[in-house]
């Protein structure tokens, strides 16, 4: 082997190890787990292939195609189906049944569209408890439905800052949201279902990501993670209730009309005690047919005729 290939060779394993290996979402497993694939354009799909990804290889799971449909490849027939039963173009997501420790890894969910070409999403599936932390968030915020969420963390460390993860944290899974790798100058957008802005650049000490539009599923719990040159780590959690405006105002006029039917319950009771107090008599005369009770007769009073003289 020559120098200038000896060279290739060593450059490339160099750039495999330091490579990092990113996924989009961690999935809890479970017998029946779902691997949610939702692709956040309006983009055009012209097909779309969910794989298992082994050491070596890619292991292809099911296939979709808008003409001719869907396709579940052994062994995976009978232990997986697509979740979107009306198949949304922009819904890939993959359901499993019966799973078992095999079905533990990374999976890929890569789609081909028109015109901005191939995305691809990567998630991981561990075994785990409950995502969902039982530390006490930070802070809370409540919001209604349509509004624009800012959420924002001022790092406190006063070295610079190396990389900086914002995440959604759910019982089953997590997201991640954005990823700054400020020491290479990197940045990751993850394949959420969501379009989420952030910031990243060097010498930043404010971190931020925006929620446009905010929906009730976007309520739960959301992480950010600093890690600074020197290995110095912070952590914020803050979390967000968005209101469902449509519940809250049906319950208060429920509420209102409940009300309203106990007050004309009440007024009508009232009524009706008033109406039968009047027409009956308060009288407390008893006839009986006692003989020592005296009896009183009313008469005429006769005047007396006078006497005549003779």
């Amino acid at each position: 082997m020559d120098f200038l290939a000896f060279l290739f060779v060593i450059l490339h394993v160099y750039k495999a190890l330091c490579e990092e290996v990113f996924w989009d979402t961690t999935v809890k497993f479970a017998k029946n787990m779902t691997l949610e694939c939702v692709y956040p354009s309006t983009d055009t799909l012209t097909q779309m292939e969910w794989f298992k990804i082994n050491s070596t290889k890619k292991e292809s799971i099911a296939i979709f195609n808008p003409t001719y449909g869907a396709l579940i490849r052994e062994p995976y027939v009978n232990r997986a189906y697509f979740s979107n039963s009306s198949m949304e173009p922009n819904d890939m997501t993959l359901s499993f049944v019966n799973a078992s420790e095999a079905d533990v890894g990374f999976y890929s969910c890569f789609l081909y569209t028109f015109p901005s070409g191939p995305w691809e999403k990567v998630l991981r599936v561990i075994q785990s408890d409950s995502f969902e932390t039982t530390v006490p968030s930070n802070s809370h915020l409540v919001s209604k439905p349509g509004e624009n969420i800012t959420l924002t963390y001022q790092l406190r460390s006063v070295q610079p800052m190396q990389r900086v993860l914002w995440e959604k944290i759910q019982p089953h899974q997590i997201d991640i949201l954005s990823f700054c790798n400020l020491s290479q100058g990197k940045s990751h957008m993850s394949k959420y279902q969501r379009q989420i802005q952030t910031n990243c650049s060097q010498r930043m000490r404010r971190s931020f990501i925006i929620i446009p539009h905010v929906v009730p599923s976007d309520s739960g719990l959301y992480r950010c993670y600093f890690e600074a040159s020197t290995g110095e780590q912070e952590t914020f959690l803050v979390r967000l209730t968005v209101t469902n405006g449509e519940t809250d105002e049906q319950h208060i006029l429920f509420l209102a009309g409940g009300i309203a039917l106990l007050l004309l319950l009440a007024t009508l009771i009232t009524t009706i005690i008033i109406i039968y107090c009047k027409r009956c008599p308060t009288s407390t005369d008893q006839t009986s047919d006692d003989p020592k009770e005296d009896i009183y007769v009313n008469y005429p009073a006769f005047p007396r005729r006078p006497k005549l003289r003779v």
